[in-house]
């Protein structure tokens, strides 16, 4: 069983990791996925109460919260207040941080002023000047430091109790580089009131400026003002999301038992009543045409810039919008159960995944904080044995503290993969996983289904050939006869080709199937016959003259339906389903991109040779049953990652067997449901875009590791003071400045992923 939990006090990748260890120790848990830019966690158990509330208690041991997420529907009778979205905690967050990172600021300016200003020849009062001053001078640095210590004290709290506990953290760190700082510079002012007892009044001065109480202020300041950037970037990671809620309307025009109409918040819609639609206004829910027209605009759903024209008996989706007439839609489904809502389920879901890479920066952080510490030791230790200046060892221990920051670790996969599958819902990309994602990028080979996948999956007619005597109008009229009573695709195509041109069948008797071969039935009081070249000859119909015919249209991947009437062939149509405009660009991309392509089709060798011709697929395999398609995927992923592409039933076993099953949007439900990612446009282009994200989102992924991986190398050894020899060494100030812009940066290259575009010149 599934289960999600609301997780409160994570700060940073070692939170994170902490979480994930507590639950994953608990008896009956299979797996823990903890995504610390949702503060979320998603457990699969055993399903028991008892260990749910035993991983409750686990994290709470290890000094978070964890609280079963419940799913609340807004405006149902007697519900309580619905929980907060991710972008409103968002907005809190951002102003929490902005009303601390103000008072730290209002305190800090004049702090860092007052004891740094003379070091740049900046004026200072005369109260704060000379030997008889310096207690009033430490005092007021001190009574400058005491507000900024009190809106950051969560640092304090957090850290030292994650201390206690065993499991330190960043605010462990903060805390522990702010709070040495403080304790110095007191430790400074009794020294000062020691000195000035004893009229040693050099010694004094030293010890005046000596504080560290503006490195303890300028500490939590840069770091408050690091969050309050990277707060702000992280609110923006879920702005894909956030776009796809917002095309949801909040009102609907309800009809009551009255028949009058009446304007209810949309939570208020049941299935089954009725909704009326106007010009300009969105469908707010998934329903079906009762009564009237439209012209309906479902590029937000399905990627179609072409309105669709819609009447009775017609399906609607959420969400979508009527752009000329109106409709009465009857609802069908509502709130969560809308396709709309799917999606964003989808997205949500995909964003609270873990990559296979991000095991890497989860075994890091698990030991990163603990080894920061004991470098910190013995920094200070090394220092006090070489220099024996408390001083310098304080300021680069302090210094090694603070500079750390498992933060980047931690954000640097969960930021770009959340940027990423939001980009992709936007492009109509709709990516199930974090693993899917990642498995996409190393694709060598993308194998097609054929009919609905590189066709239109629709049959048309193509030619119309009448013979022995009868003309056009006379042998349509015959044939749309025979085909109005089949089933068949290929009949609904003659059919349809018949109302396009006005034919006028008689009625039809005597009408049967004949299985695997074609129809025969009575018309115009004629024995006629519709089907294969095996009917015709099986009933003793010669065929020889149009051999030729037949050839040539077989030649170009054209099903021909023979038809006869008393014992003579009477005329010929073919049928094909048309290639999909845009299939041969996709395929071409493909192969521009490395990857070789495969189509599977069950249709004839000559149909898929044809198709091959026109698109330029590498391989094609026909005559494939299902548990072919899955054998053959098996057998390509041998030699690499496989990525299959359908949209039947019968391409379910083969997407699944895929390392990446990727499903056209307007196919079957069991196809999508065993793809990773499906595709809502229904284009074929969109394969070499999934996969070209897929490349892009990896590339920034690896970027965001580099960086933190990078950062920490070189930047903990310099405030450790290996330069020191040199002339450079980082005071805890620069060091907190550059632990702020390592988390930024990372945070700040996931959110390029917005801007993606596919790499190929036009996707449309």
């Amino acid at each position: 069983m599934k289960q999600r939990f609301d997780v409160t006090g994570m700060t940073c990748a070692a939170c994170s990791a902490r979480v994930t260890k507590a639950t994953q120790s608990v008896n009956g848990v299979q797996s823990a996925t903890v995504n610390l830019l949702k503060n979320s966690m998603d457990v699969e158990y055993d399903g028991t109460p008892e260990t749910l509330a035993a991983i409750g208690s686990a994290v709470e041991k290890a000094g978070y919260g964890a609280f079963p997420h419940v799913e609340q529907i807004a405006g149902a009778p007697g519900a309580p207040a619905p929980a907060p979205s991710a972008q409103e905690r968002a907005v809190r967050e951002i102003k929490r941080v902005k009303t601390r990172l103000i008072v730290s600021c209002i305190f800090t300016v004049p702090l860092f002023y007052l004891s740094m200003g003379h070091m740049f020849g900046w004026p200072l009062p005369g109260v704060f000047l000379g030997h008889e001053n310096m207690m009033t001078f430490a005092l007021t640095e001190l009574l400058l430091l005491l507000p900024v210590l009190f809106v950051n004290f969560k640092f304090f709290r957090n850290g030292f109790s994650s201390l206690a506990r065993r499991s330190p953290n960043m605010d462990s760190l903060v805390a522990l580089g702010s709070a040495a700082s403080t304790v110095y510079g007191i430790a400074a002012m009794y020294r000062m009131g020691f000195f000035l007892g004893h009229g040693d009044l050099a010694a004094a001065h030293v010890a005046a400026m000596d504080l560290y109480f503006e490195s303890a202020a300028m500490i939590l300041t840069l770091v408050t003002l690091g969050k309050f950037f990277e707060a702000r970037a992280k609110g923006k990671t879920t702005d894909a999301i956030n776009s796809l809620m917002d095309l949801a309307p909040k009102t609907a025009t309800r009809i009551d038992d009255s028949g009058a109409e009446e304007e209810v918040p949309v939570e208020q819609i049941a299935v089954g009543d009725l909704v009326i639609v106007k010009a300009g206004q969105s469908i707010p829910v998934d329903g079906v045409v009762a009564e009237g027209t439209a012209a309906v605009d479902e590029a937000a759903i399905t990627g179609e810039s072409i309105p669709v024209e819609v009447a009775r008996g017609n399906s609607v989706t959420g969400a979508t919008v009527v752009q000329s007439g109106w409709i009465k839609v009857q609802a069908t489904a509502i709130g969560q159960d809308t396709a709309l809502a799917r999606i964003i389920r989808l997205v949500d879901e995909a964003t609270s995944t873990k990559a296979p890479i991000e095991n890497f920066a989860d075994k890091v952080s698990a030991v990163f904080v603990p080894v920061v510490i004991a470098i910190a030791v013995v920094v200070f230790i090394v220092w006090m044995i070489v220099t024996g200046n408390l001083a310098d060892a304080v300021s680069h221990a302090v210094s090694v503290l603070v500079i750390s920051c498992p933060c980047a670790l931690g954000l640097a996969t969960p930021t770009a993969i959340m940027v990423g599958t939001g980009r992709g819902a936007k492009e109509g990309i709709l990516i199930k996983s974090a693993e899917a994602l990642q498995t996409a990028h190393e694709t060598a080979t993308v194998v097609l289904d054929k009919t609905g996948t590189i066709t239109e999956g629709k049959p048309q007619v193509t030619d119309c050939i009448a013979l022995n005597g009868f003309d056009a109008d006379e042998f349509l009229d015959i044939a749309v006869a025979l085909e109005e009573k089949s089933e068949h695709p290929l009949a609904g195509a003659v059919v349809a080709y018949g109302d396009e041109h006005d034919a006028v069948p008689s009625e039809a008797q005597n009408f049967a199937t004949i299985p695997g071969r074609g129809i025969s039935a009575t018309v115009d009081g004629m024995a006629c016959l519709a089907g294969n070249t095996a009917l015709l000859r099986g009933n003793g119909i010669d065929i020889g003259a149009a051999s030729a015919s037949l050839d040539e249209l077989a030649q170009d991947g054209k099903t021909p339906l023979l038809f006869a009437c008393d014992g003579a062939l009477i005329g010929i149509i073919a049928c094909a389903d048309q290639v999909k405009p845009t299939s041969k660009r996709a395929i071409d991309e493909l192969r521009s991109m490395g990857i070789r392509t495969v189509m599977l089709t069950g249709d004839n060798e000559r149909t898929a040779r044809s198709i091959q011709r026109i698109v330029g697929v590498d391989e094609v395999v026909a005559g494939m049953l299902p548990e072919g398609k899955e054998a053959k995927v098996r057998e390509l992923s041998t030699t690499g990652k496989v990525a299959m592409v359908g949209d039947g039933i019968n391409d379910a076993p083969a997407l699944a067997r895929a390392s990446t099953g990727i499903a056209i949007g307007a196919g079957t439900d069991i196809a999508m449901e065993s793809a990773d990612i499906v595709l809502m446009h229904s284009d074929l282009q969109d394969v070499p875009a999934a996969l070209d994200l897929s490349r892009a989102t990896m590339r920034n992924i690896k970027q965001n590791l580099f960086w933190a991986l990078f950062y920490n190398v070189i930047c903990i050894p310099i405030a450790a003071g290996v330069l020191a020899p040199l002339g450079f060494s980082l005071n805890p100030m620069i060091a907190a400045a550059a632990m702020s812009f390592s988390s930024l940066f990372v945070v700040s290259n996931a959110l390029r992923l917005r801007t993606w575009k596919p790499s190929f010149a036009s996707k449309r």
